[in-house]
């Protein structure tokens, strides 16, 4: 049976879409996780930017890799349903870290996050991969939006780098460029949400989220997450997250030392 959060529903439109809703993921940790989010903004790690890009107004501060030095974090993780629910939609018996990203958008943020696939920038390949998208405060307009079915394209989106907006690697024909799904009539799935629900999608969902113009902040956090098939992948040029020195070679199932086992059933 399901976790008592989700049904067969929530599985199959996760299965089908690539992204379902999950309310309540996060309802009990939404405090927890706002203080990680304070601590990781006063303290940022090496990978933190402030996307700054000329001609845009507000703050876009990101930052990722922080759960093994926020606690918070960590303890968001181990007490949620996460896992169990991870294992349920990827129809997996084992659930792995990856790693965590919080997103925060100032009021008056005028920066969207560009449309992207999560998966082309990983050293991962599999269909058993998971992000969690769940917003710190109530979301409107600044909500994710994910294209239906872009999770079984047959190609991956060429990934950018989201201010200078070039390629991340030299594309030779492996990527597709990065679709305009409103413009091209694409099924774009959007959701309003309060603080803790969750959008649950694959590492291969085309994705975005709009600038935040409201007068009130709009900080996320993310977790990404894999499954049973998900393997070590060469990419054409360093990845993101890059994880130096990680010796993993390509087929290879990630190194749990590294990316520990939160669930196996």
């Amino acid at each position: 049976m399901p976790h008592p959060l989700i049904t067969q529903d929530h599985i199959d439109q996760f299965q089908r879409d690539g992204v379902v809703l999950i309310r309540g993921l996060f309802a009990d940790q939404v405090e927890l996780l706002r203080d990680g989010v304070e601590a990781n903004m006063a303290e940022p790690g090496p990978y933190a930017s402030n996307n700054e890009k000329k001609g845009q107004t507000g703050r876009f501060f990101d930052d990722y890799c922080n759960w093994t030095r926020i606690p918070q974090f960590e303890e968001a993780i181990k007490h949620s349903p996460v896992a169990d629910i991870a294992a349920d939609l990827m129809q997996s018996k084992r659930v792995q870290m990856f790693h965590d990203h919080v997103l925060v958008k100032e009021p008056g943020t005028s920066m969207a996050t560009p449309w992207h696939q999560d998966g082309p920038y990983y050293f991962v390949e599999g269909q058993q991969t998971i992000s969690f998208w769940s917003p710190l405060d109530p979301v409107t307009d600044a909500s994710l939006r994910c294209v239906a079915g872009s999770h079984r394209w047959e190609k991956e989106v060429l990934p950018t780098r989201w201010v200078s907006e070039e390629g991340f690697f030299a594309d030779e024909g492996q990527y597709m460029s990065v679709p305009d799904p409103d413009a091209e009539g694409m099924t774009v799935k959007e959701w309003e949400m309060q603080p803790g629900d969750a959008v649950a999608f694959n590492y291969r969902t085309l994705h975005g989220a709009r600038a935040n113009t409201s007068r009130s902040r709009r900080r996320a956090f993310s977790l990404r997450l894999v499954g049973d098939d998900a393997r070590y992948i060469e990419r054409p040029g360093p990845t993101s997250p890059p994880y130096p020195g990680h010796e993993m070679t390509p087929g290879q199932i990630l190194r749990e030392d590294w990316f520990p086992v939160l669930l196996q059933r």
